[in-house]
């Protein structure tokens, strides 16, 4: 089953390749940032996420550091970055990031 996520393209995520990206974000990424995240990386999916325009906006910066941090393996900050930039479109558009 893939996870759809708005503002990006459109192509939808196995659940096993998010909780993939989660360990690679986990392992880069400072406790406090990966602890806003982590609901959403961590394999324990909800059916449906809403996350609201700001909070988008926070997940984005945190997704950027960890795209760009030179111990994340270049595939994986590739992915990092594709969520990152949908979590900007999306609070840049005011809108919810939605996970469904």
């Amino acid at each position: 089953m893939g996870i759809r996520i708005s503002h990006s393209e459109p192509v939808s995520r196995s659940g096993l390749t998010i909780a993939n990206l989660g360990q690679h974000l986990a392992d880069v990424l400072p406790a406090h940032d990966w602890r806003k995240i982590r609901h959403l990386f961590d394999g324990t999916f909800a059916d449906i996420a809403h996350i609201r325009h700001r909070e988008a906006g926070q997940y984005a910066q945190i997704l950027r550091r960890a795209a760009t941090d030179p111990r994340m393996p270049a595939n994986w900050g590739d992915l990092a970055d594709i969520f990152a930039a949908a979590a900007q479109r999306a609070a840049n558009a005011r809108e919810p990031w939605v996970w469904s």
